[in-house]
């Protein structure tokens, strides 16, 4: 068993993925985790998955994480505070301002309260989607507020290193406008996106690729969470529509007539900001550096990727990413390996001599 930072007992409210995640992760450090959740159906998945127990009469967590939907979390946080005296509260919302705004608002004791926020998750909720590991190399941000002391924090702390997150630390009003920036505006202009698609011809649509799905591919979430998400973020996320709506005026001028003087110009500019803009985002474990993608072409039978990421690691290769994608009408697969750029050549060679099509 691992060894811990954090002394248990763990209160865990809300046992959907994240907090059945947080429950696993701290279990398998031999961590105490109490479970509590609205549905007692969610909470019974997550107890028989590992995640803890149910709560008990007598049950004196040290820290209590709340892990419910946005427009419900002060609510929570503060029956929490009030229940458990002594107990350090967090929560796991994706927005930090308007839940500390509320509980002030609420007079709730904030002393003993700090936001936080884990940029993680799955394409799919609820305790059955839990992963103990769904944390490990993630950002968890950490929103300290005035009130709260050094001391008390050290818990939430000991929480975020022990699940294996990066611990970040930023105000709540950094935080939410950052996150409106990288997740909340990226949703909204996904479902944009995807909403074109609803009335487009299938003879269209079954040209789709990797493309597509990239930008389209979180438009599948939860409406009513991010209805909830959005409306409590709102001011941060406008801000940057507005711009976003002006970039797009841009590139609808200059389209209007693209052989107008200066309109091919113009559209140029747009794209190479967007080369700039995307040559800025970290790569894995935050180090600032571009990855060359090779495809290879995969069979569609039983333990041909398996035996293609093992033969990776024979190489000796990093595998920094994978994307998958069935080529249509074919039994085939494209995977798509990102690796470090002096990397790739030796890859290539190794791989094509071990009988594997390269594609690109």
């Amino acid at each position: 068993m691992v060894e811990s930072r954090l002394i248990g007992p763990v209160r865990v409210v809300g046992a959907g993925l994240l907090g059945t995640s947080i429950g696993l992760g701290l279990r398998n450090r031999g961590i105490d985790v109490i479970l509590a959740d609205a549905s007692p159906t969610n909470l019974s998945i997550a107890v028989d998955y590992g995640a803890g127990r149910a709560a008990a009469p007598d049950d004196a967590p040290q820290l209590i994480v709340v892990c419910v939907p946005p427009d419900v979390t002060a609510g929570v946080v503060a029956r929490e505070l009030e229940a458990f005296p002594r107990a350090i509260v967090t929560d796991v919302a994706s927005v930090k301002l308007a839940p500390l705004a509320e509980l002030r608002a609420r007079g709730a004791d904030v002393s003993r309260y700090i936001g936080s926020h884990p940029l993680a998750g799955r394409e799919r909720g609820g305790p059955l989607a839990g992963r103990a590991d769904l944390f490990v190399g993630r950002p968890w941000v950490v929103a300290a507020h005035d009130a709260i002391s050094y001391q008390q924090a050290t818990a939430i702390d000991d929480l975020i290193l022990d699940l294996g997150a990066i611990l970040v630390e930023m105000s709540p009003e950094e935080h939410d406008r950052g996150v409106a920036l990288i997740s909340h505006v990226p949703q909204v202009v996904s479902t944009i996106m995807a909403r074109r698609l609803t009335d487009a011809p299938g003879s269209a649509l079954n040209l789709a690729g990797q493309g597509l799905r990239d930008v389209t591919r979180v438009a599948a979430s939860d409406p009513e969470l991010w209805v909830q998400i959005l409306g409590a973020n709102a001011g941060p996320v406008r801000d940057i529509l507005l711009a976003y709506r002006d970039d797009l005026d841009r590139f609808i001028d200059a389209l209007a007539d693209p052989a107008a003087p200066g309109a091919r110009r113009k559209v140029a500019e747009e794209l190479s900001g967007g080369n700039a803009g995307v040559a800025r985002l970290p790569g894995k474990h935050g180090q600032d550096r571009r990855f060359v993608s090779l495809i290879v072409m995969v069979d569609d039978t039983p333990g041909q990727l398996a035996r293609l990421l093992a033969e990776i690691g024979e190489v000796g290769v990093n595998l920094e990413d994978l994307r998958l994608e069935h080529s249509p009408g074919a039994q085939l697969g494209l995977a798509e390996i990102s690796v470090l750029p002096e990397t790739v050549s030796r890859l290539t060679e190794e791989l094509a001599a071990r009988g594997w099509r390269i594609a690109g």
